[in-house]
């Protein structure tokens, strides 16, 4: 089950590259995203460049903001009947996947890190995806996905993911991309 809401930019206002102030699920904490259909064109991503197979009708951009963040925390799933869950174990793994991009020869991108924290709040470990670069993307409008797998630490609680497009250059828009964002949990390995 993938823990993110709204990971995929389809719930909330949106449909043009016109920034909006809030997106259901996640805080903004600087600037303002824009959420852009895939149907807009205008050099947006297009449902024929590179990205999900499984996409949705829209997208995260930067908006226009040089910087813009989001910040979403999750709750992670407490233990069954014992009270002890797999992560409490040490066998809870994570994958954190994400579809990253940007416009043409451009350098702005996105970012998605996620953040393990205790109890107390205190960030007991980190993983960070992107920003994939005009290189990697072959000098095309594309979103390329980006995966990474670990243990989660037996100390975690809860979970930060921060989703950050940095606008690199000139131009008025911050031509990050992001798609199909997801956290999942399972177990790992045997019995200890």
């Amino acid at each position: 089950m993938n823990l993110v809401v709204n990971g995929d930019a389809e719930s909330g206002a949106g449909g043009t590259a016109d920034p909006v102030t809030g997106v259901r699920g996640w805080q903004v904490v600087q600037g303002a995203p824009a959420l852009v259909a895939y149907s807009l064109g205008g050099g947006y991503p297009t449902p024929a460049d590179p990205g999900p197979a499984r996409r949705g009708s829209r997208f995260f951009s930067g908006g226009n903001s040089p910087r813009t963040a989001l910040v979403q925390d999750v709750a992670l799933p407490k233990g069954g009947p014992t009270g002890r869950s797999a992560v409490d174990a040490g066998r809870g793994g994570y994958t954190l996947t994400a579809w990253l991009g940007g416009y043409a020869g451009q350098e702005d991108g996105a970012r998605l890190s996620v953040e393990f924290r205790d109890a107390k709040g205190t960030p007991v470990a980190l993983s960070v995806l992107g920003p994939v670069s005009a290189a990697e993307r072959g000098g095309r409008t594309a979103l390329l996905e980006r995966t990474a797998e670990a243990l989660v630490p037996p100390t975690a609680r809860s979970a930060r993911l921060l989703l950050v497009f940095t606008r690199s250059g000139g131009g008025t828009s911050n031509d990050g991309y992001a798609d199909a964002l997801s956290l999942t949990l399972a177990p790992t390995g045997g019995h200890r």
